[in-house]
């Protein structure tokens, strides 16, 4: 009778032990299948925004991806939990209400944390912005050090890191992204012919398209377009021209350069305010003579 019984108790254990074992089993082999699995979806259903590598393809489809796997991964695990409980025929109903009022309270001290890695997720796979680009968020500007589902991490041009969580982000500036544009303005004198001031003009940047080390950063030729302004000291002139997305900067510095030395080359003034103070009468300058 006893034998009959302890070998009933260690069927019993041997069965309960088989099925934990089954569900643990199949929420490993679920998190291996999901874990290789969801990346491949992600690559394969995420718009390319613009032409991009494979490793900039994959950077951006493993940060999405992590928030998947982390996701899923709890979720297995939860279910898990409770169908282990329900083998061992332990009662979950207190549990249950227990887990229920810790994740309420929990949810309310993490929900900053996840809305960082919500936004995060959206940044990424909009691709608001990637590693190297140069943009404006939360007020910063800065080249893009990192990005991953909670922060991104900025640099700005004088070294200083700016670390922003992503919620805080609600869009961003990309200075960056696809094309970009020279927009220089140059201030002449009234007295000059803004006809040829104009010939002048796009003579340099008819020079600086034919250049090999910088034309081919331009996308199109730079051009005077329009008087902007008639200012206080003198005629403004707005030239405009697109280029490769990062070469603004260097480009307007160049075509700067160059139509300062051939406004000098073609006596064209460019205008600065003078300032005259006189302090009662004009004083008398007298000359002396030397015998």
């Amino acid at each position: 009778m006893f034998t009959s019984g302890l070998v009933f108790n260690l069927t019993t254990m041997v069965g309960i032990a088989v099925k934990v074992g089954i569900i643990l089993a199949s929420a490993i082999a679920l998190n291996i299948i999901q874990k290789k699995l969801i990346p491949r979806v992600i690559i394969a259903s995420i718009s390319n925004v613009r032409a991009e590598s494979q490793d900039q393809l994959a950077t951006r489809s493993k940060t999405m991806a992590y928030v998947f796997i982390k996701v899923i991964a709890v979720i297995i695990w939860i279910i898990s939990i409770v169908m282990v409980l329900g083998v061992i025929e332990v009662n979950i109903s207190p549990l249950l209400a227990t887990l229920g009022v810790a994740s309420l309270g929990l949810g309310f001290a993490v929900q900053n944390i996840i809305r960082d890695y919500l936004q995060g997720f959206f940044i990424v796979m909009e691709d608001w912005y990637r590693i190297g680009d140069w943009v404006t968020i939360a007020g910063m500007e800065g080249e893009v050090e990192k990005v991953s589902p909670r922060r991104t991490v900025l640099r700005e041009i004088n070294g200083t890191m700016h670390v922003i969580p992503n919620s805080q982000i609600p869009f961003a500036s990309n200075q960056t992204r696809d094309w970009a544009r020279i927009n220089l303005y140059v201030t002449v004198a009234y007295k000059e012919d803004i006809s040829h001031v104009y010939q002048v003009i796009n003579g340099v940047c008819q020079e600086l398209k034919a250049d090999p080390d910088f034309g081919t950063n331009l996308t199109t030729t730079p051009s005077a377009m329009r008087v902007s302004d008639l200012g206080d000291h003198g005629v403004d002139i707005c030239i405009r021209g697109d280029t490769k997305p990062g070469e603004q900067w260097g480009l307007t510095g160049e075509l700067r350069k160059r139509i300062k030395n051939r406004f000098d080359q073609e006596g064209i003034e460019i205008p600065w305010p003078h300032t005259k103070v006189y302090f009662g009468n004009t004083p008398e300058i007298v000359k002396s003579t030397v015998s």
